[in-house]
C-alpha cells in the first residue's frame, strides 16, 4: 500500500511486535502484548545492530531481545535503553497492552456499547478478583474470551451460553457489590453478543476484536501523526496484516503509507523488535510483582500514554495509568 506524501517528506517508522497469542489472550504463553516503533535513519540503526553483535559476541544468525534480557548482558540492556543510547530523543516510543484487561476492556465495550460512563471496565477489572475470588475471575475472564474470539476452540457449547450462565451465576452470588452489578449489566445484554456472533458466522471477520495487533499499529500510527508530517510505517511481516486490513488501518490513522518487510532484511525493524521484547519482559515483571525499578525507569521514557492497562499499582510504575481519563476517574 503506498500513497503521496503532503507536507514534506515521509516519517519512515519501524515497528514490530512482541507476544503475539492471537485472540487467546486468557490462556497464551504471555500477559502483556508490546508494539514497538522506533524512527531511525536506516545507517545508524545498521550501526547500532552491529555494536550489540559485537559486544553480546552470540554464534545466533538472528538477534532477539532475550540476547539483551540475560544478566550478563545488563550493562548492554541498559545502554540500550539508556539516555545515551540510540532510542532516546523522541527516537521510539512503545504501546502497552494487559491482555486481560483488554479482554475486559472489548467485552464491556461490545455488550454495553456507549450506555456506560467510560468506567466499567477499570471497575470491574479491579474489584472482579477480590470480589469472585481467584477461580471465578478466571472463570469469567475465560467465558469472555471465548465469546469475543472469532474461532470457537473449546468444547462445542455456545460461547455465548457459556459466558451469561457464567455472568447469571456471578451476577446472583455477588449482587450487592460493585463487581457484581457491573457483571449484571452485562447479563442483560444477551442480545448484543447474540447480534455479534451471528455476524461472525454469517461473513468472514476482517478485525478479530481481540487482536490487539491492529488497534496497536493504529495507536502507533496516530503517535508519529502528532508531529504534523506524512508517516510511512515500515512494519514486520505479519500474516494478520492482510491488504484489507491495512487498507483500514491507513484509513483509521491515516498514514501515507505501509510497507511490509522481513525483520532481518532492517536493522530499524530489528531494532524495533528488541525494544518491543524486552518492553514486553519488563512490563510483564512489574505487572507480576517482580520488576526491577532500574530497567522499568529506563523503559519508561518509550511507553505510551495509550496504553491499555488496568494493573493500577505497575502501571504507575510504567507509566501508563494515569494517561487514560476513564482510569482516572475510577481511580
Amino acid at each position: 500500500m503506498t500513497g503521496k506524501p503532503e507536507n514534506g517528506a515521509f516519517m519512515e517508522i519501524a515497528c514490530d511486535e512482541s507476544g503475539s497469542d492471537g485472540e487467546n489472550l486468557t490462556g497464551g504463553n504471555t500477559d502483556v502484548f508490546a508494539h514497538a516503533s522506533v524512527r531511525l535513519p536506516v545507517e545508524t540503526a545498521a550501526a547500532y545492530v552491529q555494536e550489540i553483535r559485537r559486544r553480546i559476541r552470540s554464534p545466533a544468525e538472528e538477534y532477539k531481545a532475550n540476547h539483551l534480557l540475560r544478566d550478563k548482558h545488563r550493562a548492554v540492556l541498559e545502554s540500550f535503553l539508556g539516555p545515551a543510547g540510540p532510542l532516546r530523543d523522541g527516537n521510539a516510543h512503545v504501546h502497552l497492552i494487559e491482555k486481560t484487561f483488554f479482554v475486559v476492556d472489548r467485552a464491556v465495550d461490545l455488550l454495553l456499547g456507549g450506555e456506560g460512563d467510560g468506567t466499567e471496565a477499570i471497575t470491574l477489572f479491579r474489584a472482579g478478583p477480590p470480589t469472585f475470588g481467584g477461580h471465578g475471575w478466571r472463570e469469567f475472564l475465560a467465558a469472555a474470551n471465548q465469546l469475543l474470539r472469532v474461532r470457537n476452540d473449546g468444547p462445542a457449547t455456545d460461547p455465548a451460553d457459556v459466558f451469561f450462565r457464567t455472568a447469571d451465576a456471578l451476577r446472583d452470588l455477588y449482587s450487592g457489590t460493585t463487581a457484581g452489578v457491573v457483571v449484571g449489566r452485562l447479563a442483560a445484554a444477551r442480545s448484543r453478543a447474540e447480534s455479534y456472533r451471528e455476524r461472525m458466522r454469517d461473513s468472514p471477520v476482517l478485525f478479530p476484536v481481540l487482536n490487539p495487533l491492529l488497534p496497536a499499529i493504529v495507536s502507533t500510527a496516530l503517535y508519529w501523526l502528532a508531529e504534523g508530517r506524512p508517516v510511512r510505517l515500515v512494519h514486520d511481516r505479519q500474516n494478520m496484516l492482510t491488504p484489507e486490513r491495512i487498507a483500514w488501518i491507513m484509513e483509521s490513522a491515516p498514514l501515507s503509507d505501509v510497507q511490509l518487510v522481513a525483520a532481518r532484511s532492517d536493522a530499524r525493524v530489528q531494532l524495533a523488535d528488541f525494544l518491543a521484547g524486552i518492553a514486553r519482559k519488563l512490563a510483564s515483571d512489574e505487572l507480576n510483582g517482580r520488576g526491577d525499578p532500574a530497567l522499568t525507569a529506563l523503559l519508561r521514557p518509550y511507553v505510551g500514554t495509550d496504553a491499555v492497562w488496568g494493573d493500577a499499582g505497575s502501571g504507575l510504575r510504567l507509566g501508563t495509568v494515569l494517561a487514560n481519563s476513564a482510569v482516572q476517574r475510577a481511580c
